[in-house]
């Protein structure tokens, strides 16, 4: 039901009296919407006289971009009789267009509608911020979208060079070449989804570890690497936290593919045990290849990498990954 005012004489000095000595700029329209009062403090914005902007004679200095939309939204709440907010540029005394907030009420004597009054204040200096933060953001986007593509880039020529070199290599060096091949396809892989998370402050765990987790899978042939994630709480984390532990994942699964052969599946399973919102967040990872021994010339670099990962994201670490020991990851709280 929309909002009533009731006016009448008394009401009618009350509102003026209210209105003469406001600092808001306030006003009065007909029910054709036209303006019948402004207060002084919208003759001083204005620097115009009373009888100069009663009327339709205000519209002069509407913005022309903002007009035809004012106009329409205005005539809306005129056909609902219900209340009506609007932002749009009005020129002020000095020329200069300032943005302000406008807000009205409808009038009724008794059932019969008799027009709106409202208010309005300058938000120039919001607007400005609001489109200084949008411009901020922009920029903000731009750059690590660029700073996103140059490290792919850059990845992807190293994992070329390290193809190169690895074939050019004495037959024993090849393992250790595709080994550490494997685990630059994989940090890319990392990057490349973190940059792609909706929200790049505020990531959501279980969302990233499942699209990192179908990424992993194509490392190598259909069916060689399975991820499988299950998660049974909803967690927010921040990028450095969130890219720890795509590190250690992607560490996880290279190591498993170090230590098992080509005709076996390299199997790993990521665990969000479910927990209160006062408890920290646990991430669990067990794979079947983990223990496997990796072949000649190939270090065992994983236990390192991983302590090296969670330490820069403050993780502790448990646990040796493999399905008897689990890999334990508490974050920080």
């Amino acid at each position: 039901m929309a909002a009533q005012t009731t006016t009448s004489d008394g009401a009618d000095a009350a509102f003026r009296t209210f209105a003469e000595g406001a600092g808001l700029m306030i006003w009065r329209a007909d029910r054709q919407a036209r303006l019948i009062y402004v207060n002084p403090a919208w003759m001083a914005f204005r620097g115009r006289a009373a009888e100069d902007e009663l009327g339709h004679g205000w519209k002069d200095g509407l913005h022309p971009e903002d007009r035809a939309g004012h106009e329409a939204a205005l005539a809306a709440a005129y056909a609902r009789r219900s209340p009506h907010s609007a932002e749009y540029r009005l020129r002020r005394h000095d020329g200069a267009f300032r943005w302000v907030h406008g807000h009205a009420y409808p009038l009724h004597e008794g059932e019969t509608f008799t027009g709106f009054a409202g208010s309005c204040f300058d938000i120039t200096e919001r607007k400005e911020s609001e489109e200084h933060a949008a411009r901020a953001l922009s920029e903000q986007e731009a750059l690590l979208a660029e700073v996103y593509h140059r490290v792919r880039n850059n990845l992807q020529v190293t994992v070329s060079l390290i193809g190169l070199y690895g074939r050019a290599a004495p037959a024993p060096c090849r393992p250790a070449f595709e080994a550490l091949g494997q685990r630059v396809r994989a940090i890319a892989l990392v990057q490349q989804h973190l940059h792609e998370a909706p929200q790049i402050a505020s990531v959501d765990l279980a969302e990233y570890l499942t699209r990192l987790a179908e990424g992993l899978g194509q490392l190598r042939r259909a069916g060689r690497i399975a991820v499988t994630v299950e998660a049974s709480r909803t967690v927010l984390l921040e990028p450095r936290i969130v890219n720890a532990l795509g590190m250690i994942l992607a560490e996880i699964v290279a190591e498993c593919l170090d230590g098992t052969g080509e005709g076996t599946a390299c199997v790993t399973r990521v665990e969000v045990p479910a927990g209160s919102a006062t408890e920290p967040v646990r991430v669990r990872i067990a794979s079947g290849g983990v223990a496997g021994a990796p072949p000649d010339g190939v270090p065992r670099l994983g236990p390192r990498l991983i302590a090296a990962y969670a330490g820069q994201a403050g993780i502790a670490v448990a646990g040796g990954g493999t399905p008897e020991s689990p890999l334990d990851l508490t974050l920080p709280g």
